[in-house]
Parts: C-alpha cells; structure tokens; sequence
C-alpha cells in the first residue's frame, strides 16, 4: 500500500520518457533526409568557378541556392546527379537541376541558385548625355556585382575610353557592353592620309574617303592614283593599309 502514491509519478515519468524516445527517433529520421540544397550548392560552387575563363578579372564567387519545393514528396534514391538545365547560365539568377540516376522511382527537380561575382569594374560617376564621348574623368575604379546583368563589363578601357555613350548615363551605372559604340571621327568625302605598311618599309599620301570613318574599324578609301584601298582608321585624320 506504500507504493500507491508512487503510482501517478512514475506514470509521468513513463511518459516522459517515452516522448523523448519519440523525439529522439523523429530527430535521427529528420537527420537521415537527403540534403539536396547542400548537394546543389556545392555542385553549384565547383561549376560555377570552372566557367570562370578570364582569369584577368579574379572575380569573386558567391553562390547561394534555395529550398526544394516543400509540397515535393521525392521516393528514395542511391545516386542523385546534379545538372545546369539546358538554356541556364550560373549567372545571376538561375536554377540548378536534381536527378535521380539510381532509384525506384526516376525523377527530376530544380532549386534556385544565385552567383554572384564580385569585381573591379569602371562606374559611372556623374551624368553623361547620350551622344557625349568618354573620358576617363566620366568613370571611377570599384567594385561591382558583374553578374547583376548579363551584359559583359567593358573592364579594357580601350573598349570605352574616347567612345560615344548610345544612351545617357547616370552615377553608379556599370559600363557594359551595348552603353558605348566606338565614335565616327570622318565622314565620306573627307581628305585623310594614308599610311601603307609593308615588310621593312612605310609610305604615307593623300586620299578621299569613300565611307565614314570610325577609330578601330575599316574604311575605304580613293588615292590620287585612282586606286580604291581598305584601311583601318586609326584618328580623325589618318588611315592604316597594310600591303
């Protein structure tokens, strides 16, 4: 009869125990589930960083990737591959794929991946005008995000510097490929002078442009002979053949 009022303890302290065994064996089965984000953000993290092709530019990688679709019930699987779905780029924003290769069950998912790739980059530092040419007083040396666009960074300045802006410009902006385009500096009819280069020697003479000339590129052009030529433009004044 001394044990009676033992009873209702030990009854809590049963149940105690066995909600934590509950607890336990819910834990240890969460444990065991598949880590499919880490899968992809390591693959993520490995491709991404070999897509790098311009070491000059010792971009900075970060990736981040999202969750599984929580409605998703996926059957077990002995080999999960991750992929890059066709049409995908690890820039910006995007999607990184998950197959099963080793299952009952086949099937095929996609989480969302972020890269970022931090950089030196030429930025805007005041307004520019539309039709205005570059210089380098237009522009300051930071860091950016490249992959916050997809249009390439003119990191090079000879891919800007002296260029016309297509568009205006405002402070901050990144100078991308598409913002410039190389300036017109003759038009057809101008007088220009030749520079013909050959194997040990140089000549230089007057001619007339048949088409407008832009810094860079190539323009025809008449001599005093008669004779029509293909040039590269090299100023305002001056027309590179090689011969």
């Amino acid at each position: 009869m001394t044990l009676i009022p033992f009873a209702k303890p030990l009854r809590c302290l049963l149940a105690a125990l066995a909600g934590a065994a509950l607890l336990l064996s819910g834990g240890a089965a969460q444990a065991q589930e598949p880590d499919y984000s880490g899968l992809a953000l390591k693959w993520a993290r490995s491709a991404a960083q070999d897509a790098q092709t311009d070491p000059a530019a010792r971009l900075r990688l970060e990736v981040s990737v999202g969750a599984l679709d929580s409605r998703l019930r996926l059957a077990p699987c002995g080999n999960v591959e991750a992929y890059l779905p066709p049409g995908a780029r690890l820039w910006g924003h995007s999607r990184v794929g998950l197959r099963c290769v080793d299952g009952m069950a086949k099937w095929n998912v996609s989480v969302p991946v972020t890269v970022k790739a931090f950089g030196n980059a030429w930025v805007v530092r005041g307004q520019v005008q539309a039709g205005s040419l570059l210089s380098q007083n237009d522009v300051v040396a930071t860091e950016v995000d490249w992959a916050e666009d997809t249009s390439p960074v003119l990191l090079d300045p000879a891919l800007w510097l002296g260029q016309t802006a297509t568009r205006s410009l405002s402070t901050g902006q990144v100078l991308r490929q598409g913002l410039v385009r190389p300036t017109q500096v003759f038009q057809a009819g101008t007088q220009v002078r030749v520079v013909a280069e050959g194997q040990g020697f140089q000549v230089s003479g007057d001619a007339q442009a048949l088409s407008a000339g832009v810094v860079g590129q190539t323009a025809r052009v008449r001599m005093d002979n008669g004779r029509v030529a293909t040039g590269t433009v090299l100023d305002a004044r001056t027309v590179r053949i090689e011969l």
